[in-house]
């Protein structure tokens, strides 16, 4: 049974390397990601207001992007299992130039374990059962430690573009345990959201899982439950 959770963040965000494209969304089932889920900040549906040579060319100021720094909120409520915050945050990749080379590099930062793919992140126990990882947060910017009880909507951190990751973003997943490194992906929904479509359209969704491509925003309160059997 997949477990629902509220959309991490305020304000509007585009999905990227949903489940509801495909599964593994993020192209392997390793480290409990089969459902993981990407979101970018976003204005207009442009992820930072400037666009210059270094976005074709080059790396870019984290910055200049809409999400860093941003609040993150907590999903769900449980007890933190884990959480770091010690990782410094990249420059940004847009361009293809510039991501060729740090594609390179990720066998390293798979094998650095959490803290190389992960970034700055909080894993959090959740009382309906599984692990929940929100990952890529800024350093220093983590505001709860191991042991802590975390309510849904209390604030994780900032959006940071921590471990492995190109541009600033959040990234959420559930697992079945809490060590990544031997943990499978559980099927997550959210609730409560609004999604809005190039034409200026806007859908509330009760229960779902945003799209690849989808600009979704939260609306209503925080809380995690189990899918109703009725879904």
């Amino acid at each position: 049974m997949p477990i629902v959770l509220r959309l991490p963040f305020r304000g509007t965000w585009l999905v990227e390397n949903s489940p509801a494209r495909r599964v593994p969304s993020h192209g392997t089932a390793a480290f409990g990601a089969s459902h993981a889920i990407d979101f970018v900040a976003v204005r207009d549906r442009r992820t930072a207001p400037v666009r210059d040579w270094r976005s074709v060319l080059g790396v870019e100021p984290v910055d200049r992007f809409y999400g860093f720094d941003q609040e993150i909120l907590a999903p769900a409520g449980g007890r933190v299992r884990a959480a770091e915050d010690g990782v410094p945050d990249l420059v940004a990749r847009r361009s293809l130039v510039s991501r060729a080379g740090y594609a390179l590099t990720q066998a390293a930062r798979a094998r650095a374990g959490a803290r190389g793919l992960a970034g700055n992140h909080v894993i959090i126990e959740l009382a309906e059962g599984g692990f929940l990882v929100v990952a890529h947060l800024r350093q220093g910017t983590v505001a709860v430690r191991p042991g802590e009880s975390v309510a849904a909507g209390q604030v994780l951190g900032r959006c940071g573009n921590s471990g492995n990751s190109t541009q600033p973003h959040v990234h959420v997943q559930v697992m079945d345990r809490a060590d990544p490194f031997t943990a499978a992906g559980v099927p997550i929904l959210f609730r409560d959201f609004r999604i809005h479509g190039r034409d200026g359209a806007a859908e509330t969704v009760g229960f779902g899982v945003p799209d690849t491509g989808d600009v979704v925003e939260p609306v209503g309160g925080h809380g995690a439950h189990r899918v109703p059997e009725s879904l």
